[in-house]
């Protein structure tokens, strides 16, 4: 080896090196930056589970709550009443209407009659 390029040579290992150094370095931010995320992703995910586990315990007690209530009004309904019921719910569009009427007072054939009062 010619001794001018001696230095030469030792740049380049020594840029070598650094730049196998920078690479390492870089791959190690990478790793650190992905376990980041996938920590702040395993902490959302966890939360949204949190919720989901609250939303499924109180839609099973509305449900079992309304089991119960909807149990209650057969045992105090009559069989016609019943009859009715498994009827409109053989039919659908009569269902509606049953709603609709139920959902809205009759109204007065007359209007009300107004006091009879004279003024002095």
């Amino acid at each position: 080896m010619h001794p001018s390029t001696l230095p030469l040579n030792h740049w380049r290992a020594t840029c070598a090196d650094a730049s196998g150094a920078s690479v390492v370095a870089i791959d190690n931010k990478i790793e650190q930056a992905m376990d980041l995320v996938k920590s702040h992703l395993m902490y959302a995910v966890r939360e949204e589970v949190e919720v989901l586990k609250e939303q499924i315990k109180e839609l099973v007690e509305r449900n079992s709550l309304l089991e119960r209530e909807n149990a209650l009004l057969k045992s105090l309904s009559n069989s016609d009443q019943l009859s009715q019921l498994s009827t409109q719910q053989a039919n659908p569009s009569s269902t509606s209407q049953a709603q609709t009427v139920i959902a809205q007072p009759p109204q007065p054939t007359q209007p009300p009659q107004q006091p009879n009062v004279s003024s002095a």
